[in-house]
């Protein structure tokens, strides 16, 4: 129960936050540092817990790379998506409704690489940082995942709104914020990517399981 809670929290202040950022015109090029900055407390605040995924593509790179067991993974992603759910009703009842998301300007192509890309980076930065025995008892490793997204964010977030998390892409298709149509190539494109990372961190590291 206490890694479901901090899964839940963890998860609501990081889409809560990308909510209102996008939500919020004046937020410009703030928001990209303001994700980051969330996800980074947040991991630091309930990482010795949970390992801080907030992140369905995180949990089942993290299952995958053996650092939690496959019978845990529902409660994570299921507390994430509350958490995400629970933001999305929080931002709407803050900041009002907002207009259906517009078509893309980009191809869902596009949109489904700078997805994988990203999440791909996300992850193997994840295992790398906080599930390494090399790097056992850093304190980094909040700083380096926070500013992975937020690099993220400044690079692709033009083209596929800097996602690179499923919980993400459900809040903000709760809030309107991408199109209907697309949702399943982010989920799709996120999830492949963690999945991938994963196996390239087992494959570069054979001996730390």
């Amino acid at each position: 129960m206490k890694k479901f809670i901090v899964e839940l929290i963890g998860t609501f202040f990081l889409v809560f936050t990308v909510g209102v950022c996008v939500v919020n015109p004046s937020a410009g090029v703030i928001a990209p540092l303001a994700i980051g900055s969330v996800l980074m407390v947040m991991i630091f605040a309930g990482g010795h817990i949970s390992g801080g995924h907030f992140n369905p593509a995180v949990t089942v790179g993290v299952a995958i790379r053996g650092r939690l067991p496959a019978r845990e993974i529902p409660s994570y992603v299921l507390a994430q998506l509350l958490g995400a759910v629970f933001a999305a009703g929080a931002v709407t009842f803050l900041k009002g409704t907002t207009p259906a998301a517009p078509d893309s300007d980009y191809s869902l192509g596009q949109i489904a690489l700078a997805e994988f890309l990203f999440t791909f980076a996300l992850v193997y930065v994840v295992l790398n940082v906080a599930t390494a025995k090399a790097n056992a008892g850093n304190s980094f490793y909040g700083l380096a995942i926070g500013f992975t997204v937020m690099s993220g964010a400044f690079a692709v977030g033009p083209i596929s709104g800097g996602a690179f998390n499923p919980a993400v892409a459900t809040g903000c298709l709760y809030m309107d914020l991408i199109p209907a149509a697309s949702f399943p190539v982010y989920i799709g494109a996120q999830l492949t990517a963690g999945a991938i990372a994963a196996y390239i961190f087992k494959t570069l590291n054979p001996e730390d399981k």
